[in-house]
């Protein structure tokens, strides 16, 4: 099993990791609810025929609806909206980069959010290339509670910040970044969790590790690999779902 949608000609396929609920219900925006079927190892799963573009959320409880914390992206921020994305529907313009040798990075950290999102980013590489940078790092940019954040503090693992942009604005950025020669570094938490919009604790309490016994599972940090097996499974799931681009280095 994977986390998150995955479009087929015939519609989509959602999937939950959902082992604390005996019966979870996928609503479509626009469209029927559809009963999840429960699975092996607590996971649920339902088809429906939407693609690319249609709004998605699950009914845990009658007064409980959370998002999907595999979506590639948001609608109305961390407690809104999950919304269905192809990730092979952008065109890379810059099909050909391999990365550059880590003895020529010179990195500069951005903060995505102070240069006005991710097309802001774009707008100001052409000035930080002519510094000499090699590389810039983005501190993290997975959804957050609110419009404004260091990233620390995400929720969302696979989706960017709806207030940064779209995935594919993102990507447009990578893309500009190797237009000019440079490398684009992903700062990434993946050993803790936000306090806004941290749903996990209503229906997979498992996928924290053991010794995590805050909400937040903060006392789980500085472990790399702590936890059960999904919850290292989950981490290298994100780890290869949320490179825009692989670029050996």
């Amino acid at each position: 099993m994977t986390w998150g949608p995955t479009l087929a000609d015939e519609g989509t396929t959602f999937r939950l990791w959902a082992p604390d609920r005996d019966t979870v219900t996928l609503e479509i925006a626009d469209g029927d609810a559809v009963p999840m079927t429960p699975e092996q190892e607590g996971w649920f799963s339902a088809k429906a025929p939407v693609g690319d573009g249609a709004r998605y959320r699950f009914r845990l409880a009658d007064d409980l609806t959370v998002p999907d914390s595999a979506a590639r992206a948001q609608h109305g921020g961390v407690h809104g909206w999950s919304v269905v994305v192809d990730p092979d529907a952008y065109a890379w313009r810059t099909p050909d980069w391999r990365g550059r040798p880590w003895e020529e990075m010179v990195i500069q950290e951005v903060h995505v959010g102070t240069l006005g999102g991710f097309a802001g980013v774009a707008d100001h590489l052409p000035a930080i290339a002519a510094l000499g940078i090699t590389a810039i790092e983005l501190m993290p940019v997975n959804a957050f509670g609110g419009t404004r954040n260091w990233g620390y503090d995400g929720v969302l693992p696979y989706a960017p910040a709806e207030s940064y942009g779209t995935p594919d604005e993102l990507k447009t950025l990578v893309d500009r970044a190797h237009e000019l020669g440079l490398a684009v570094v992903l700062d990434v938490v993946y050993n803790h969790f936000g306090p806004d919009g941290n749903y996990l604790g209503a229906y997979a309490k498992g996928l924290l590790p053991p010794r995590s016994r805050h909400p937040l599972g903060r006392r789980g940090r500085g472990r790399p690999g702590a936890g059960p097996p999904l919850f290292r499974r989950q981490r290298v799931d994100v780890a290869e779902r949320v490179q825009v681009r692989r670029s050996p280095l």
